[in-house]
């Protein structure tokens, strides 16, 4: 049987949660489920699973229409029942509640992603004229406060190369496994800054995804489709002085293809380059929690800054919408057309 590919073996596995979450939800969510599977992403229906989950169990708990049914056995009717109050009651439930003797809290963000999940739940019967009403779409989505962008700066994009290959933070134990795995960690944070991928889409790198001949790696956007992202020189160098030391490698089964191997020869999962990342930020900024997702900005910032062209930035990125984009580097802009102010002279001096 041939090696599956990362992202395929993620949502095979995805859809074993889900079978597994939906045991906990009202049959009719199966429908639900059913009817999104073309338009979302495995890892999006698991969150919508997980969120339908802490609805129900806000009724389940909360709410008399429902509190003498067991979950599984409620009707798709329950949805028709419940008023634009009842939503926002649920959304102050979400501040603080427990389950499973944890606590959870939500602000904002998560206010927000739950209300969204909810809306798409309840849009879903309503278009299908399962349901005559639709009080989600008349609660609105909590505002969120703009948070500024966390990117390293140039001097600490240095750094932090120069961490990896000369580190001065790490413990003695640190140090030893670092020794291992120092042409492996340069390759893989080199190529995180210097091509703006996503954690997920570099731990999915086969090694036959890299093209030196046109200097292009092949990943796998959000969504499912494929696209080329194309790297500089000192990402080559960093990725071919890795490969040579891959092919003395022996994965373990399953394993054979991946790129970037974890010392147990198995491919790196998102948590542990996450924690790799971590583990060299240190030693570079206190100030900032760099995960990989903020080497992602800075490489944005880079490069919109050497360019000027946001779209781009946002075709680079894989970023559907290019507001997505203006969002996050508006700062950025707002700087720039500031400096145009002294660009054009009225008069000559």
């Amino acid at each position: 049987m041939a090696e599956l590919k990362y992202h395929d073996q993620v949502d095979i596995e995805n859809s074993k949660k889900l079978r597994v979450l939906l045991e906990k939800l009202p049959r009719f969510c199966r429908d639900f489920f059913r009817g999104i599977e073309s338009t979302t992403s495995s890892r999006t229906r698991i969150a919508y699973a997980y969120d339908l989950g802490v609805f129900f169990e806000f009724l389940k708990n909360c709410n008399p229409l429902v509190k003498d049914t067991p979950i599984a056995n409620l009707s798709v009717d329950i949805l028709d029942q419940l008023t634009p109050l009842d939503i926002e009651e649920y959304l102050e439930y979400l501040n603080y509640y427990r389950s499973e003797d944890k606590e959870y809290v939500n602000r904002e963000t998560g206010k927000k992603r739950k209300l969204v999940s909810l809306r798409s739940f309840y849009n879903y019967f309503y278009k299908k004229q399962i349901i005559k009403t639709n009080p989600a779409s008349l609660v609105s989505i909590p505002k969120l406060h703009e948070k500024e962008i966390i990117r390293l700066e140039p001097d600490e994009v240095a750094l932090l190369l120069d961490e990896v290959e000369k580190p001065e933070s790490l413990t003695k134990v640190q140090k030893k496994f670092h020794e291992k795995t120092k042409v492996r960690d340069l390759a893989l944070i080199t190529l995180l800054l210097g091509t703006g991928i996503r954690v997920s889409e570099c731990v999915g790198l086969d090694i036959n995804d890299v093209d030196f001949n046109n200097n292009g790696i092949k990943i796998r956007r959000k969504g499912g489709y494929e696209v080329v992202v194309y790297f500089g020189d000192e990402v080559r160098e960093a990725l071919l002085a890795y490969l040579e030391e891959r092919k003395k490698m022996i994965p373990q089964e399953g394993h054979t293809n991946a790129l970037f191997l974890s010392l147990q020869m198995k491919r790196m999962s998102v948590r542990s380059v996450e924690n790799l990342v971590k583990k060299y930020a240190q030693g570079v900024t206190k100030l900032k929690k760099i995960t990989p997702h903020k080497l992602r900005s800075t490489y944005g910032t880079a490069l919109y800054r050497e360019t000027g062209d946001i779209y781009l930035v946002a075709d680079v990125l894989g970023h559907k919408d290019v507001n997505t984009t203006k969002k996050h580097y508006a700062a950025i802009e707002d700087s720039r057309r500031r400096s145009a102010a002294n660009i054009v002279k009225l008069r000559k001096d």
